[in-house]
């Protein structure tokens, strides 16, 4: 047993380095040194079958908030199964310029390259949300990514793309996630350009896919190398995962899911062209969308589809008219658009009800987007971000930091009975934190007041000062 753990650990000396760092297969090594004249470091997997006498892809995935190890645990599965290295940069971060974030990803990128023994035309990015966008700049920059695996982000920048410069790419999305529709779109841009692509769907929000999706993209990845002679022939491999994608078209049937079940013979014609004769994918998805059923739901979700495009028109507008005329007598009309996409969620129809649910989020991310701008800008207009934080309380209901934020600064100007009523509200929805309530920030005067205490008390009974009768 002390035998085999021994050949889990690579002692490895860095070019260059006077350091040298022990290496453990299968596990995520972090805080790695780009070298040692700069203080950059990098999170790093070695899948167990690792062998330094082959060599082997890799997988640099993003964060922009520079949590390489956190990140690689999402990846560390699929990684292991497909045979990949992963790396990802502590240093990257949304914080600092585009152009310092790529110099920071190729010192990273040229210290792997340097003490490992990567597959030439196999290095690939990926990412979740803006790690994804970044990923998806990256082989613009650096021409040895070959291609980008993006879980819930459509391309960065379409008008960087050329066909000059090609890379695949991989998108994974929930059906629910505000930017399904976006990487639908992409998808179309990417096929017109003739880039390599697929997009992977499955059943939920905005969130980090199951390890099999992430999984199914690096063995995309591995297909496409063995079509182009990267990879030695493996008919072995070619027919498994051939079973197991019409495994998956079955699924799919069987759950009455046509649309996803035509989009998964598409994907596989794409991949296996190179390998069989695909006439019996083509003729199935002809045969696919003949069928009643399938057309009765590719007319409804393409209505869908259609009323979704014009509704973010609406709220991408309206959202900056009220902001720049801090239009509080709208505030109506959110609460009006929240409880249609109530009725949408509820509702039989399952298209409007996965689009009542990407509304919600789009909504939520627009007026981010917007409090961000805001905050960015010199003198920071105060009104702006209270009229913000209040729409926030509409769409978000559940959220206590909005209504925080709007006692605070209402607090701030002494106009206490906005700040009383939004406390009301945020201890009618379940708030119950009064430590954080008695420090908030500008309420010292407010929170000796009876309204206020009157308040806390009907709620919590825990009020600090007395309130006195008079």
């Amino acid at each position: 047993m002390k035998k085999k753990l021994l050949l889990l650990f690579l002692a490895v000396s860095f070019s260059g380095a006077a350091q040298q760092i022990t290496l453990k297969k299968g596990a995520i090594i972090d805080a790695i040194a780009v070298n040692d004249s700069i203080s950059e470091n990098f999170a790093l997997y070695l899948p167990t079958s690792f062998d330094f006498s082959k060599k082997w892809p890799v997988v640099f995935v993003f964060d922009m908030q520079g949590r390489g190890k956190q990140v690689l645990s999402m990846f560390r599965q699929a990684a292991e199964q497909q045979g990949y290295i992963l790396a990802a940069s502590n240093n990257v971060h949304d914080s600092i310029t585009l152009s310092k974030n790529v110099l920071i990803a190729s010192r990273m990128f040229n210290s792997v390259y340097a003490f490992l023994p990567i597959k030439n035309k196999r290095s690939y990015t990926a990412g979740f949300s803006g790690g994804a966008r970044f990923a998806s700049l990256v082989p613009t920059f650096v021409k040895e990514i070959q291609g980008v695996i993006s879980c819930g982000a459509a391309v960065a920048n379409e008008g960087v793309l050329s066909s000059k410069n090609k890379f695949h790419f991989i998108g994974i999305v929930g059906t629910e996630d505000y930017n399904y529709l976006p990487m639908r779109n992409s998808q179309k841009v990417l096929n017109k350009l003739k880039f390599p692509n697929q997009l992977l769907l499955f059943d939920g929000g905005e969130r980090w896919p199951e390890t099999r999706y992430i999984a199914k993209a690096m063995e995309i990845f591995t297909l496409m190398a063995l079509s182009k002679g990267i990879e030695p022939k493996d008919d072995t491999f070619i027919t498994n995962t051939y079973k197991g994608n019409i495994g998956e078209v079955s699924a799919l049937l069987s759950s009455q899911k046509p649309l996803r079940a035509d989009k998964h013979l598409n994907e596989m014609i794409r991949v296996y062209r190179n390998f069989k004769n695909i006439d019996s994918l083509k003729e199935s998805s002809k045969t696919l969308r003949k069928t009643r059923a399938y057309r009765v739901l590719n007319r409804a979700q393409n209505a869908t589809f259609f009323k979704e495009t014009f509704i973010k028109e609406d709220y991408t507008y309206y959202l900056e008219e009220d902001v720049i005329t801090y239009n509080y007598n709208n505030l109506g009309w959110w609460k009006y658009q929240m409880d249609e996409l109530e009725k949408y969620e509820s509702g039989t129809n399952i298209f409007e009800k996965q689009m009542g649910r990407r509304l919600k989020s789009y909504i939520n991310a627009l007026i981010a987007d917007n409090i961000d701008m805001v905050k960015g800008a010199s003198p920071i207009d105060e009104e702006a971000l209270l009229f913000l934080w209040m729409v926030n309380t509409i769409t978000d209901a559940k959220n206590y930091s909005p209504y925080l934020k709007i006692i605070s600064l209402s607090a701030k100007v002494e106009d206490y009975g906005t700040a009383l009523f939004y406390l009301e509200e945020l201890l009618k929805i379940g708030y119950t934190n009064t430590s954080e309530l008695y420090a908030l920030e500008n309420t010292a005067l407010f929170r000796i007041t009876p309204e206020f205490n009157k308040v806390v008390d009907k709620y919590l009974k825990d009020a600090r000062y007395e309130t006195i009768d008079e």
